[in-house]
């Protein structure tokens, strides 16, 4: 994990947060809460991660020698920098799990904290929560696209920075099954793979000479690229070559990988050739450009691609790039808050709030979150946020509560979740997730209501500032 300090965060968080410390408010107590307004991709679901991240951060964050002199510099009063050399996250999290199936407008997450704590941890909550649950979603759209094919994270070069190394994470979430991110190996427990380039092959006299010494050194994990100078002409006649020697030592060459040109057929001509030589085990992987609608095709075409290594459209989330995250006010002080908007969708919910998944009788999501007051333990009748004449019982249906508090008093509640867990409970969540949300193209849309007493204290809020 990166060494955050508190001033990972927009200078207007702390300039709110010393207005509330010199005007005699830092004990104010509000909730935020997290959501976004829309699904990623143009898809039917979302898959919530970085919460682990987030709270391991929350445990130590703190303003450290350099931060407090830098805020002096930036003129902050003697007072609230000596205010912030005790800072701590002491407030209340409660989360819905990582991993989970996450739907717009409801809330994710939300933050009980005094109000300066809550504001200046928002834009790290937003940094790791929006990046992390874009990625995890990526990846799991090409889960689904690959049919049970390998795929590893190829991404970290092509990444915004140290995003690359969130971004193994969230991957493995989603449903990869290793990174090429030996920092993101070490740190997570991921898997890590590699080849080789096309440079290693470029810096010999020959490509024979470059598999073999390839061979030598990495006999028990040797992938050869043969698509440096000509794929069949020269590359994969020499990558025969060299596993028929590896086989005369008892060894077997792992695979080879095609980095360019017509995919699907290099891969066609490379299986025949292979099964030919009886080299039927050696697996064919590719690279260049993937994302979900190519795998897909190549897959519709047939070719025999055991495995996919993805870069740059997953660790950059193309092409959506960003995750439409906010962090929005809904009590302070004691007192339910909302902000308004002439774009009805803008309009936020008061309170703090419950959520509940509904399920079927044969234990699938039925389609449907509802949202509530935290204290309420049923919801019969959930309503269109916007339109609320649309409504839908849920009488027959059982409701989950999803948000779990996680931390109290800045301390987790839970031992951390290893990310094995994670993947395990997500791969869990889209098995009960009907077909018809995973499609990519016209998926259906999947319902968010709320309770009619959440609906009636909104109501009642914007009719108060309306006037």
């Amino acid at each position: 994990m990166i060494n955050y300090t508190a001033t990972y965060t927009d200078k207007y968080q702390l300039t709110m947060s010393q207005v509330y410390f010199l005007k005699g408010q830092k004990e104010t107590r509000a909730v935020f809460d997290y959501f976004f307004r829309k699904l990623p991709f143009n898809g039917g679901y979302a898959i919530f991660a970085g919460l682990e991240d987030l709270l391991s951060t929350l445990d130590i964050l703190r303003f450290d020698k350099n931060d407090l002199g830098y805020l002096k510099e930036l003129g902050y009063h003697p007072d609230f920098i000596s205010y912030l050399k005790g800072f701590r996250f002491s407030g209340n999290v409660y989360s819905s799990e990582e991993g989970d199936l996450v739907f717009p407008v409801r809330p994710v997450l939300q933050i009980e904290a005094n109000i300066i704590e809550a504001q200046i941890i928002e834009t790290l909550l937003l940094n790791i929560l929006n990046f992390q649950t874009l990625v995890a979603t990526k990846a799991s759209r090409m889960r689904q696209a690959s049919e049970g094919r390998v795929l590893i994270d190829f991404g970290l070069r092509r990444a915004q920075g140290p995003g690359g190394y969130y971004a193994s994470r969230a991957a493995f979430i989603g449903g990869f099954d290793g990174t090429s991110n030996v920092r993101a190996g070490r740190d997570y427990g991921i898997p890590v793979s590699g080849t080789m380039a096309h440079s290693f092959i470029e810096s010999y006299d020959d490509e024979l000479s470059a598999f073999f010494h390839f061979a030598e050194v990495q006999p028990h994990d040797c992938v050869l690229v043969v698509d440096t100078y000509d794929t069949l002409k020269s590359g994969l006649p020499n990558a025969i070559i060299v596993a028929k020697k590896m086989e005369e030592k008892g060894l077997h060459l792992n695979g080879i990988r095609l980095d360019s040109g017509d995919l699907a057929y290099l891969a066609k001509e490379s299986r025949r050739r292979l099964d030919n030589e009886g080299l039927s085990y050696v697996k064919i992987a590719v690279s260049n450009q993937l994302d979900e609608y190519i795998i897909k095709s190549l897959l519709e075409q047939q070719a025999p691609i055991d495995v996919f290594g993805v870069g740059t459209s997953l660790v950059t989330g193309h092409p959506d790039a960003a995750l439409d995250g906010v962090y929005k006010l809904s009590m302070a002080n004691g007192k339910p808050r909302i902000k308004l908007s002439e774009n009805i969708s803008k309009i936020t919910l008061p309170h703090r709030k419950q959520v509940f998944r509904i399920i079927d009788s044969d234990n699938k999501f039925a389609g449907a979150d509802a949202i509530a007051m935290a204290d309420e333990q049923n919801v019969e009748i959930m309503y269109h946020p916007m339109y609320p004449l649309k409504s839908l019982s849920l009488i027959k249906y059982f409701k989950e509560p999803l948000l779990h508090q996680v931390m109290k008093s800045g301390v987790r509640v839970k031992n951390p979740k290893t990310l094995t867990e994670i993947v395990q409970y997500s791969q869990s969540r889209m098995e009960q997730l009907p077909e018809e949300y995973k499609r990519f193209d016209n998926p259906h849309i999947y319902k968010v209501g709320i309770s009619k007493r959440l609906q009636t204290e909104r109501d009642k809020l914007i009719d108060e500032f309306k006037k």
